[in-house]
């Protein structure tokens, strides 16, 4: 088993990301997909080793000898699918090491309880970053300049305006990720205008005038705070 081969699970928002990146370290990545058009995807963005089968099925799964892989990287856009995939994986390769990513707590305890070995949870690796940006300003550069030059991902504050179509609704109602945006946290001006960080485990109301941060692709981050100002999304 080579330390550099790589199998992932899911080229959707996270993974197409994810794998560009390791292939760009050196790592041979294999893509394993259940949509036809990520596949498709894949295969034109230059993976070589893409395979496309029905990940909720076992007998689909084995056929692949997932034991020459280093890790299993499950990133599947649909948060119910990729925590069904890790419980899958975990079961048919016992000794497998399954690496998920998370975005948000409670899919994070799921996934641990499936099975996985490590969970990455975007939303904390956001937080983190946004200490960065308050305590460590010369490395954060450098972060920042790294993560403008991977397909454009970067940070963007947005002031909430008043009649948007998150004025007065809680921040877990939202589904960020369905705009291609992940919430990393907010300034509340019910708060004291303190930032706050999404994994504070504080549930917290969107009003005009409040301040959220966001990560993802420029062109999307755009596109939502555009949305921010319409009174219906």
């Amino acid at each position: 088993m080579s330390d550099k081969n790589i199998a992932i699970f899911g080229y959707g928002n996270h993974g197409r990301f994810i794998a560009k990146g390791l292939h760009e370290d050196g790592l041979r990545v294999t893509i394993v997909e259940s949509d036809k058009t990520f596949y498709k995807e894949a295969k034109a963005d230059g993976f070589e080793e893409v395979f496309l089968l029905d990940v909720t099925k076992d007998d689909a799964l084995k056929k692949i000898d997932f034991a020459v892989f280093n890790k299993l990287v499950c990133v599947m856009d649909d948060e119910h699918l990729n925590v069904f995939l890790t419980l899958s994986l975990r079961s048919l390769f016992q000794d497998a090491y399954i690496l998920s990513v998370s975005d948000s707590l409670n899919v994070t305890k799921k996934l641990k309880m499936a099975g996985a070995n490590k969970v990455i949870d975007l939303y904390e690796v956001s937080a983190n970053k946004i200490y960065n940006i308050l305590e460590k300003p010369v490395a954060t550069r450098l972060l920042e300049n790294f993560a403008n030059n991977r397909e454009g991902i970067t940070f963007r504050e947005m002031v909430i305006p008043e009649n948007s179509f998150v004025d007065g609704k809680m921040a877990d109602d939202i589904d960020f990720a369905s705009y291609g945006v992940l919430l990393v946290g907010m300034i509340d001006v019910e708060l004291g205008h303190s930032f706050v960080f999404v994994t504070a485990g504080i549930s917290h109301k969107l009003d005009s005038g409040d301040t959220i941060v966001c990560i993802g692709d420029k062109e999307k981050l755009k596109a939502f705070e555009t949305l921010l100002s319409k009174k219906e999304n």
